[in-house]
C-alpha cells in the first residue's frame, strides 16, 4: 500500500514540476470560480451538512500541511512559514465550522420549560 502511495505522490510531483506559473494561476482561478459557483447554488437546508464535510476536509489539510512542513528543509523559511500559516488557518476553519454547526443545531433543539 505504501508503495502505491509513494508512486502516486511521485507522479503528482512530476506533474506539478512540469507546470508553468501561468498554468498554476489558471488552475487556481478556475478552482476559485468553480467554488464560488458551487457554493452560491447550495440551498440553505444543506449548509450544515456541507459545513461538517468541509470541516473533515480541512482536517486533512491540517495533517497534510504538518507532513509537508516535516519534509521541508530547515533553512527553507518560506515553506515553513506557509506551512505554519496553513496549519493556523486550517485549525481556525475547523474550529469555527464546528462552532457554527453546533449553534445551528442548537436552534432545532426543543427548549425546556420550567
Amino acid at each position: 500500500m505504501s508503495i502505491l502511495i509513494t508512486h502516486s505522490l511521485l507522479s503528482v510531483h512530476g506533474f506539478l514540476t512540469a507546470l508553468d506559473v501561468w498554468d498554476v494561476i489558471f488552475i487556481l482561478l478556475l478552482a476559485a470560480f468553480l467554488g464560488v459557483e458551487v457554493i452560491s447554488n447550495v440551498p440553505a437546508i444543506l449548509h450544515t451538512p456541507l459545513m461538517s464535510g468541509a470541516n473533515a476536509i480541512h482536517g486533512v489539510v491540517i495533517i497534510g500541511s504538518i507532513i509537508v512542513m516535516g519534509h521541508a528543509d530547515s533553512d527553507n523559511y518560506i515553506a515553513l512559514i506557509l506551512g505554519v500559516l496553513a496549519v493556523i488557518l486550517g485549525t481556525l476553519n475547523v474550529v469555527g465550522g464546528f462552532v457554527v454547526t453546533n449553534r445551528m443545531l442548537e436552534m432545532f433543539k426543543k427548549k425546556e420549560r420550567k
